[in-house]
């Protein structure tokens, strides 16, 4: 194949835009920053593949056309161990039939079938929207699979183009939108000059990259669109009347990369090869919007470490002691769940540690431990910035031992508002009595076979169970 031309935007973009140039890949619509930094020639042209981080900062999106998703995924999960990748079943530009379900106060949920999902704004809908309702939509934003949220639709079609200077919309007038947003935007006399035939009833859209394009590129970008409606339409036709819950096209591919704590400091090496970047710069970033302004601010004015600065970060940010954390217990086949909150007892910025403590609910019993959970018992977590396990010793109102559980994860994250990680199926128990065992290593095989754990990562925590487990017995 071609080097996939790749747009790249977010707080990783740096260090990103060096893992393509470095794989021989083309980046284009390159920011005023990234044209500064690099000693390369960015072309502004229309986008195989586009790579976004993701709203909370934990990793990226990466859309286009199925090669080039492949290609540049693999670049992203090669540049560390705890990176790792899904591909999502409801993919940006993919066309379904939907089945209205339930609406909510701004919008409508719909079920497309094989138990995937999709939110409909009410303003992004043609027209009133009832439950039982069947609708054509199409994905306008996919949603990251470790958060429990769902992929956006719109009734409204659009040419699947991801990273596009140009695109089509159905309905209104030749120039649907310009990068301003006014119909007085010279685009609007250009569309007329570039003397491409427009399909009847579709409507041009410039992206904000067209404003610095060339008329070869605005040319080039509005045929391609105009050839992204043919298939879209054979597509439509060949389906039919709107039906029961199914996917009528997927012109695209979305995978989902997410970057664990060794990743982003391997994006930091990438990074410093090319601009002066504070240790644990995409760390820092990842943790809250205030803390990426300063990692700017800090950088810009010169200020050095030696090592990732985890107590000035805790102690202007978090977490400190007092304050209410949340486990995000992330899976690795993508999905998060919440393991309730806890309280912040005590910290120590300078050695990066923290215990957590929350009070159990009444009913059932503690995974694999077995004993039984009763009101008025408290868990106490003890975690490290940057360890890959954590222990939680469960007790009993009195003081008496219930049993202790380690996750064995990758490198625990300790941010201002959650811990993170992905636990990685085996873990090491000690029970009541005194005996230690490793268990759920038959879980952590299949998520291998199933392509969610690579190989070494999976080799890795066992050997970390193994060592768990020997020093808890001693």
């Amino acid at each position: 194949m071609t080097a996939p031309r790749v747009r790249v935007r977010g707080i990783y973009t740096t260090a990103l835009t060096a893992v393509c140039l470095d794989a021989g890949f083309d980046v284009v619509q390159a920011s005023g920053p990234i044209r500064e930094r690099f000693d390369a020639d960015f072309d502004v042209a229309s986008a195989d593949v586009a790579v976004e981080t993701t709203g909370d900062r934990e990793g990226v999106g990466v859309s286009g056309d199925m090669e080039s998703v492949e290609a540049v995924r693999e670049r992203c999960v090669g540049v560390g161990r705890d990176a790792l990748s899904w591909t999502d079943p409801v993919p940006a530009g993919a066309i379904f039939d939907g089945h209205v379900t339930e609406t909510t106060g701004g919008g409508a949920i719909l079920d497309l079938g094989e138990g995937r999902e999709a939110y409909l704004p009410f303003d992004a809908a043609d027209g009133y929207v009832d439950p039982g309702d069947d609708l054509r939509v199409q994905v306008r934003t996919p949603a990251p699979p470790w958060r429990d949220g769902r992929a956006t639709v719109a009734t409204t079609l659009r040419t699947p183009g991801v990273g596009s200077i140009a695109d089509l919309e159905e309905g209104g007038t030749l120039v649907a939108a310009t990068p301003d947003g006014t119909p007085e935007h010279e685009l609007v006399q250009t569309t007329e000059l570039l003397n491409v035939d427009v399909p009847d009833d579709w409507a041009v859209r410039w992206g904000h990259a067209a404003e610095d394009a060339s008329l070869e590129a605005l040319r080039e970008a509005l045929e391609a669109a105009v050839g992204r409606v043919d298939a879209l339409e054979d597509a439509l036709a060949e389906a039919g009347d709107v039906g029961e819950p199914r996917e009528l096209y997927r012109p695209l591919e979305t995978a989902w990369v997410w970057f664990g704590r060794e990743s982003r400091f391997a994006l930091d090496d990438h990074r410093a090869g090319v601009t002066a970047t504070m240790p644990g710069h995409h760390r820092t970033k990842a943790a809250t919007r205030a803390a990426s302004t300063a990692v700017d601010f800090a950088e810009a004015v010169g200020v050095s470490a030696e090592s990732f600065p985890f107590e000035a970060v805790s102690s202007t940010f978090g977490p400190r002691e007092g304050d209410t954390l949340t486990i995000e217990h992330g899976k690795p086949s993508g999905r998060l769940v919440t393991l309730g909150s806890g309280n912040v007892t005590a910290c120590d910025p300078a050695e990066g540690t923290l215990t957590l403590e929350r009070e159990m609910h009444a009913g059932g019993t503690y995974d694999a431990l077995g004993t039984t959970r009763e009101a008025g018992d408290i868990a106490v977590t003890r975690l490290k910035e940057g360890r890959e396990w954590y222990a939680t010793g469960y007790k009993s109102e009195d003081g008496t031992s219930k049993g202790t559980y380690v996750n064995v994860s990758t490198p625990v994250e300790l941010f201002p508002d959650a811990i993170r990680y992905v636990d990685l199926h085996v873990d090491v128990v000690k029970y009541p009595s005194g005996e230690v065992e490793i268990v759920d290593e038959d879980e952590l095989e299949e998520s291998v076979e199933a392509g969610d754990v690579p190989r070494d990562l999976a080799d890795r925590a066992l050997g970390v169970a193994q060592r768990l487990a020997k020093g808890l017995r001693d």
